[in-house]
């Protein structure tokens, strides 16, 4: 059992890893530490969704009707280049819309006008979150797919490999965005924000060009 807990834990991370949209996308919410546990807890838990669907055996049945993964190519391309293209237009223009690391905190410290308020700011943050982790079909081929695959070789201990790929997923969610306020030394500037804008608009709109291209 131990062996398969470890191996989950193992495959999980290095599945998870990778820079991607949804990566860089839970960095920009820690390091200005907007909604940072709500973004690693939609993280986490659509992570361990969707290893408990491959685990199941659902994987099987998304290989009955491929034409939902093209579905889910084209729907995460278009969100990827028009989600780069903000982001290449905030590096552009911000419009004085950089916020720095301390103002971050301030902002967060001042009382908010109501949970009406909380819920309006968050809501793009849910939604955008969401869609960048359910509209991603290597999200399906390499989580339901892939792991699911290599957990029902561990027979029995299927479900022990799962709660080791599951922890990978929490671990490396809360440890990001907890973790990404250190880069806020080098982030206090509106001209560093300028440039981690772009970065991200190129990564984020080769990645939906890919996405079409790899078909």
């Amino acid at each position: 059992m131990v062996p398969s807990f470890f191996a989950g834990l193992g495959l999980g991370l290095s599945l998870i890893v990778a820079i991607g949209a949804q990566n860089l996308f839970v960095l920009r919410q820690g390091v200005r530490r907007e909604h940072v546990v709500l973004v690693a807890t939609i993280c986490a838990l659509s992570d361990a969704v969707l290893i408990v669907l491959g685990v199941s055996g659902i994987g099987l049945v998304l290989q009955a009707v491929p034409w939902l993964i093209d579905a889910a190519r084209w729907a995460g391309a278009i969100f990827l280049v028009c989600y780069g293209l903000l982001a290449a237009r905030r590096a552009w223009r911000p419009r004085g819309a950089v916020l720095t690391v301390g103002e971050a905190e301030a902002e967060a410290s001042t009382p908010a006008p109501g949970a009406t308020g909380v819920a309006t700011r968050a809501l793009p943050v849910v939604l955008t979150c969401l869609a960048l982790t359910w509209l991603n079909p290597h999200v399906y081929l390499d989580t339901v797919f892939l792991l699911g695959g290599v957990a029902n070789t561990h027979g029995d201990a299927r479900w022990v490999f799962a709660a080791g790929a599951v922890l990978g997923g929490v671990v490396w969610f809360f440890g990001l965005t907890l973790g990404a306020r250190f880069l806020g030394r080098w982030l206090a500037s509106p001209r560093a924000w300028r440039i981690l804008d772009a970065v991200i608009a190129v990564v984020m709109i080769g990645l939906g060009v890919s996405l079409v291209l790899s078909r």
